[in-house]
């Protein structure tokens, strides 16, 4: 985060405060360091802050919300924490959403869980420090003590006397005084806000139709549009005929539209009318030739035998300590498997969209964006527009689950935009989500390993899959950052021999980030490893993990794990499996107990989950994310996958790529630590250990190992 010039009048202008008001924010030292400073609307001069809170006159509170709410919770759990310390109520907190400016912000990528643990400091510091400053002004208003005041409900009150002021009534005061240095925070045991499962502020809104997604956002003399892209990823448009398009009532415009995807093209015809319905239909009276000539036409199959054969291969080492090479060829007996994931699609229950507004002077978009700070950048650089005269604005998503932070349909929209010189609204229809991507990489991995006197002597992993570090960066030749993301640290240091190396494995299929990214897909191969590893060497897979996380985290997660599952009590005709991952600076342990249907197959009786994710906000959140996550992880693990036949996806919408119904999702009860550590993750790392506990749940009951994800419970 860097500082900025914002003019107070303008802000306040535009966030309806009006009268003298209060401003809070950041100023940042060239070592980064964030300094708070005060000021409001009634010096005319332009400060350099990046405004937060603001209390206006009357004692309204308007936060500004720098990150996306995409169902994750941020729309809450950033009021709670400015509540908490600012000392008012939540019902008087109003949360406005940022435009993308990572030079007023920071960066604003809602992505890897980091919404709360990358700001909550910042904030925390930074409403303690509006709390003090209106006592200040309070004091000096009674001329007493400030140590004979306190705040309560957006009000100071003076203890000896009971007198009152409201923060409206301080603020002009309360703005001339300098930022206290040393603020002294509430300890964990004095919040009454922090920690507390409150209502979500959101629920009300999305519940009355209040809430503005992007399919609501309106401009005047607005269009729509919708886009026949061609669907091999890499063809291009040869011809096309719209005659019969441009007869359906409606229709404005007809052109060719060319969308980048990370280094590549993507192709189709945009058809612009006068609303959605006319689009769709003009679409559907729409004939295009393909040019589909010039690069591979990919097959599922050809995809992982491949990355088989890639296996023989030793790889790019991204992490090795000890000899493992060395013990595992001088083994008696060696464990040597492979793994398969499968490609997914993110399939957010609102389908992509964006408006955009291309005029020669400036750029604004509304939308279901995850990163309005990167579409700033990326449209700034692309239009050759300066970065102040690109407007980002949020509205609420529908799910994004990485999907949403890319930057290609934003930049369809503008190009969009530009053509027909207005403002138009692209929307993409489910089948466009499904079939275009990127998706989810399916990744296959290698896992040697060996069992010495019931102790692991060595371990050796290998992946193979696309990496997304190779479409943001064309280098070559160094190994995927994330080889060992889902592996918890504690194992290094009782595992002495052990390596981690990434096969390099290119395809022309766009890939990029899904929930958990490449932990949802390392977490099933290392774990199910790890279990494989325990049987072998004759331990209990809960006590194996216990001997090697031997961090004072680990083992207070194990043994909440243990307590609450019932573990050193399970019976013989039930199937118990166990995972640990790590995800985003967070740890979860999930245990999950399986039974056999009377009628063949399997059903999940029960999952826990235990999760370690240090400081947190609110547990009824964080409850709903794992939950969230588990499910979707169930989904990935058994009911659905993106597949490929002659460079064509083979899935459309729901009734093929399906998803979990009610009736399959087990009970699932979740359980949160409490420690003073620094704050995790939440919304993503619930999914990765689900998979592997799952799989090591049918192993317990029936023998079978499963290798290959999605598997059918039903033939199990």
């Amino acid at each position: 985060m860097s500082t900025s010039t914002i003019s107070r009048r303008n802000f306040l202008r535009a966030t309806g405060i009006t009268g003298a008001a209060l401003c809070l924010g950041f100023s940042f030292s060239a070592d980064g360091k964030a300094n708070v400073i005060v000021a409001t609307d009634a010096d005319q001069s332009a400060i350099e802050m990046n405004a937060w809170i603001k209390i206006d006159a009357s004692g309204k509170v308007t936060l500004v919300d720098h990150r996306a709410e995409m169902g994750q919770g941020s729309y809450q759990s950033v009021p709670q924490i400015i509540a908490e310390e600012l000392e008012v109520d939540l019902k008087d907190v109003n949360v406005i959403f940022a435009q993308g400016d990572p030079k007023k912000y920071g960066g604003q990528i809602t992505g890897g869980s980091s919404t709360v643990r990358d700001s909550y400091k910042k904030l925390l510091k930074l409403s303690a420090t509006a709390r003090e400053v209106l006592i200040a002004a309070a004091a000096a208003k009674w001329k007493v003590s400030p140590t004979d005041c306190y705040a309560q409900s957006g009000t100071v009150i003076h203890k000896p006397s009971g007198k009152k002021f409201h923060y409206g009534e301080l603020v002009a005061d309360a703005s001339r005084l300098e930022a206290p240095k040393n603020i002294v925070l509430k300890k964990r045991s004095d919040y009454k806000l922090i920690g507390k499962p409150l209502h979500r502020k959101d629920t009300p809104m999305k519940t009355n139709g209040e809430a503005i997604f992007g399919l609501d956002k309106k401009l005047p003399g607005m269009l729509y549009a919708v886009v026949e892209r061609n669907p091999r990823f890499r063809g291009k448009v040869k011809s096309f005929d719209a005659a019969a398009t441009k007869n359906v009532p409606g229709v404005k415009h007809v052109f060719v539209v060319k969308m980048e995807v990370f280094n590549t093209i993507r192709e189709g015809v945009a058809v612009v009318a006068t609303s959605t319905w006319a689009a769709m239909q003009g679409r559907k009276a729409l004939k295009v030739i393909w040019d589909d000539t010039g690069f591979e036409h990919v097959n599922i199959a050809d995809v992982y035998t491949r990355q088989h054969e890639e296996l023989k291969k030793e790889g790019l080492f991204f992490k090795k300590q000890g000899d493992p090479d060395g013990i595992l060829t001088k083994a008696e007996k060696m464990l040597d498997v492979v793994y398969q994931t499968p490609y997914q699609a993110h399939s957010a229950m609102e389908p992509l969209n964006c408006i955009a507004h291309y005029q020669k002077d400036k750029i604004e978009i509304w939308g279901p964006i995850q990163a309005p700070d990167w579409v700033q950048g990326d449209i700034s650089q692309k239009f050759k527009m300066p970065i102040d005269k690109v407007r980002v604005n949020m509205t609420f998503l529908g799910g994004g689950f990485g999907r949403k932070a890319f930057l290609d349909y934003p930049y369809e929209a503008t190009m969009i935009s530009k053509q027909i010189d207005g403002p138009v609204q692209v929307i993409w229809t489910r089948e466009d989500d499904t079939t275009q991507g990127p998706y989810r990489a399916g990744i296959s991995y290698r896992a040697q390993g060996a069992i010495v006197n019931g102790e692991i002597s060595a371990v050796k992993f290998r992946m193979a899959g696309q990496n997304i570090d190779h479409w943001s960066d064309p280098k070559r030749g160094v190994a995927n950052s994330s080889t060992t993301e889902g592996f918890l640290a504690p194992y290094f240091e009782s595992i002495k021999n052990i390596s981690f190396a990434d096969v390099p494995f290119e395809m022309p299929i766009p890939n990029m980030w899904w929930r958990s990214v490449y932990a949802s897909t390392n977490g099933f191969a290392y774990e199910s490893f790890i279990d494989e590893l325990a049987h072998e060497a004759g331990k209990d897979p809960l006590d194996f993990r216990r001997a090697y996380l031997k961090d004072e985290r680990c083992q207070k997660l194990i043994d909440k794990m243990e307590e609450v599952s019932g573990w050193k009590s399970r019976k013989k005709n039930e199937g118990y499996g166990v995972a640990i991952t790590e995800c985003f600076s967070s740890t979860v342990g999930q245990i999950v107990k399986v039974s056999q249907k009377a009628g063949g197959g399997i059903i999940i009786d029960k999952v826990w989950a235990v999760m370690d994710c240090g400081w947190y906000v609110n547990p009824d959140i964080i409850h709903a994310q794992i939950e969230g996550s588990i499910i979707m992880a169930l989904g990935a693990a058994t009911i659905h996958e993106i597949t490929f036949k002659d460079g064509l996806v083979e899935q459309r919408n729901f009734y093929d790529y399906k998803m979990p119904r009610i009736t399959d999702i087990p009970p699932i009860e979740v359980h949160v630590i409490d420690n003073d550590a620094d704050a995790g993750g939440v919304g993503e790392p619930g999914l990765p250990a689900f998979s592997p506990a799952f799989t090591a749940a049918i192993f317990d009951l029936t023998g079978k190992r499963i290798r290959k994800l999605p598997f059918d419970m039903a033939n199990i």
